[in-house]
């Protein structure tokens, strides 16, 4: 995954910039980027318009700018219990076949976190009140479907204002992605999967192995997007060690390519034991391993 970069940075001001200030560089960055102004690299623009009004949402609120100037990005996600990790959390790693494995303990930035920011053409257009926004403005509805229907790619049949259209969702579409038509505009959602979470086109998992095998390691399958692959675990793999597949994440929606898989390994203890086990275990603990 990605590392966040920082608001000010994305913004173009320093940390001491006045309201004033962060207005003025909203302004500038957010009419660079809109979509409708960059017809030829729409998807990179998407995603920094995205990034720059999640920037200024967080940074023009006063309460909301002091917790991330003390906490960063950390503030934002619920499970990090505002002291998330810094820093790159997937340094280091070794290769084996076709794949690059990258580990990280569970210090690291939890990379499952996903805050909800708005919609950024809805900043957008409250904040110019009008003008460019209102002459860009066109009929929005929404499509909702399947986490692996924007993964593969889906056609959906609907209907809008009485007529039937058929609405083509590419493959690695994400929540927000616009499809636009001569008329209006699809705005897609896509619902959340009870395994895999989606960070661009990475994609995340937790995946159970035995104390045992994060002990002496071995081999384990873990599911992916299209099948399943036999995972090398390393001789004293702590839990919460994540595991980079190189791409074997989302597709890319234009070019070729996709994103990277990343398997959280969690150590999964055992409720009951039987004699034989629990012999075995009290002589590891009186050997203190």
């Amino acid at each position: 995954m990605a590392t966040k970069r920082d608001y000010y940075d994305i913004l173009g001001v320093t940390k001491s910039a006045t309201d004033k200030e962060l207005k003025s560089a909203y302004r500038k960055q957010a009419l660079k980027w809109h979509p409708d102004k960059n017809p030829k690299k729409k998807e990179e623009a998407e995603t920094k318009f995205k990034e720059i009004n999640e920037a200024y949402q967080v940074l023009s609120d006063t309460k909301k700018r002091q917790t991330y100037d003390q906490f960063g990005h950390a503030a934002f996600d619920p499970s990090s219990g505002m002291g998330g990790g810094g820093g790159n959390p997937f340094a280091g790693g070794f290769n084996q076949g076709p794949f690059t494995y990258s580990y990280s303990s569970s210090s690291g930035a939890d990379p499952f976190a996903n805050a909800d920011f708005g919609d950024p053409f809805d900043i957008f257009e409250q904040f110019f009140g009008g003008g460019f926004a209102r002459q860009q403005q066109r009929p929005r509805y929404s499509l909702t479907i399947e986490f692996m229907e924007a993964v593969t790619g889906v056609q959906k049949e609907v209907e809008i204002n009485g007529n039937k259209h058929t609405i083509k969702v590419p493959a690695g579409a994400n929540d927000g992605t616009r499809i636009r038509f001569s008329e209006f505009d699809i705005s897609i959602n896509v619902k959340t999967h009870p395994r895999f979470k989606r960070d661009g086109y990475d994609v995340f998992v937790d995946h159970d192995i035995t104390f045992s095998m994060a002990a002496l390691g071995g081999v384990t399958e873990v599911e992916t997007l299209d099948s399943k692959l036999k995972l090398k675990i390393r001789p004293g793999t702590p839990s919460q060690t994540l595991v980079r597949l190189r791409s074997e994440g989302v597709k890319y929606v234009r070019g070729s390519g996709r994103g990277d898989l990343y398997v959280r390994l969690i150590i999964s203890v055992p409720e009951k034991l039987n004699r034989q086990q629990r012999k075995v275990l009290e002589k590891l603990r009186d050997q203190q391993l």
